[in-house]
């Protein structure tokens, strides 16, 4: 057999909309997408507070983002839950607390990077000061049987060895690769269908961005990653290339859409709904 896919959506999608998280889900069902990645916080953030902004505060019951999302006919496919690595303070709460909401939703990955680097900081001191993030969120990662998955988009994970050594600082099945196509290609470091190669039997979820033509001659080689992309299918990543790497892992993966609009998130869907075929399921 070969690999499964389902196709969910980055809530970022709606960012540019300026919709709460309820319109942008109900807009996402709406739009034929039967899977979400939310947004998470800790907190009370203003913008969302005010229905202005997608993301979800996890001081709320963990159950109301299930009933939002089964009140549109949607799942939740996993979280975006991105924490500093290098700052545990932060990265430990908001990454458990991520993991046990990912679980109520009945999702099985939690997406993350390691994110800025302090200046004081030294490479050895940030790599043991991940381990033990990663180390007490696995933890928690092992009780709720979730994935955490880590993605391109920083100073080490611009590389696939860099991705992999930070993977690698923790023994634990729980801890897995989030592949980022348009991270991955802006950073300009290698090649980006080379490094998924590389990392490919640790890839539990991927992130589909595409990159435009002016946002690749205007970024590439300049920054480790970008928030959102254009529609998939419209810029110059080699999806071809990327499922025929993928394929061969037999196990289901979702493909979560990050770009930065409504229309691009449509066409994303149609477009990788045809390149599928009959990989995709529902």
């Amino acid at each position: 057999m070969s690999t499964r896919y389902r196709i969910s959506v980055n809530m970022e999608y709606c960012r540019s909309a300026d919709m709460a998280f309820e319109a942008g889900v109900k807009q996402a069902a709406e739009l034929g997408f039967r899977y979400v990645e939310p947004m998470v916080h800790t907190g009370w953030e203003l913008l969302s507070e005010v229905h202005y902004f997608h993301s979800f505060s996890m001081e709320e019951d963990p159950l109301l983002m299930k009933e939002i999302c089964d009140r549109h006919g949607v799942a939740v496919s996993s979280l975006s839950a991105h924490s500093p690595l290098m700052k545990p303070e932060a990265a430990v709460p908001r990454l458990t607390r991520a993991i046990v909401l990912a679980k109520a939703c009945g999702s099985r990955f939690v997406n993350t990077d390691e994110m800025v680097k302090p200046a004081w900081m030294d490479d050895d001191h940030a790599h043991e000061v991940m381990r033990y993030s990663l180390q007490k969120a696995a933890l928690a990662a092992a009780r709720h049987e979730v994935f955490i998955c880590v993605e391109p988009h920083g100073v080490y994970t611009r590389t696939a060895d860099g991705l992999m050594r930070i993977v690698n600082l923790v023994d634990s099945p729980w801890i897995a690769v989030n592949w980022d196509t348009g991270n991955s290609y802006l950073a300009g470091v290698e090649d980006p269908y080379e490094g998924l190669a590389k990392v490919r039997d640790q890839v539990r979820h991927v992130h589909a961005k595409d990159i435009s033509i002016e946002h690749s001659e205007r970024e590439r080689g300049k920054v480790t990653g970008t928030p959102v992309g254009c529609a998939c299918g419209d810029g110059v990543v080699d999806w071809k290339k990327v499922f025929e790497i993928l394929d061969p892992l037999d196990r289901e993966i979702f493909l979560s859409v990050e770009c930065g609009t409504i229309d691009q998130a449509a066409r994303s869907l149609e477009f990788l709904t045809q390149a599928l075929g009959t990989r995709l399921i529902a």
